[in-house]
């Protein structure tokens, strides 16, 4: 596993419960501020082999980007069970939702 794949890894892990990050802050604060891409494919690919809270993770305009209803439908419940509201059946307030990761290492 590379070191970016790594810290991808720990940095979703610590997103908390009732918080969200975006694909592209993530990849940022693992150190490729253009590796938005490849933390999707790290989700996709190690969500369930790490039991990475894959649900708080959305994209730059606050939208949840799963395409699929199931997926989609699934991602919703799961954010509005820890008391995030999504407007627009689509939407997630990055104002008020927004985890501001620190490194603590």
């Amino acid at each position: 596993m590379t070191p970016f794949t790594e810290r991808v890894i720990q940095i979703i892990r610590s997103i908390p419960e009732g918080k969200v990050m975006t694909y592209g802050q993530i990849a940022q604060a693992a150190g490729s501020p253009r590796g938005a891409r490849q933390v999707v494919r790290i989700l996709h690919a190690m969500s369930q082999k790490y039991q990475l809270p894959w649900h708080r993770v959305i994209n730059a305009k606050g939208q949840i980007a799963i395409m699929d209803d199931e997926g989609f439908e699934l991602q919703c419940f799961l954010l509005q069970a820890e008391g995030v509201t999504i407007t627009d059946r689509r939407y997630v307030s990055l104002e008020h939702y927004l985890y501001q990761w620190e490194d603590c290492l």
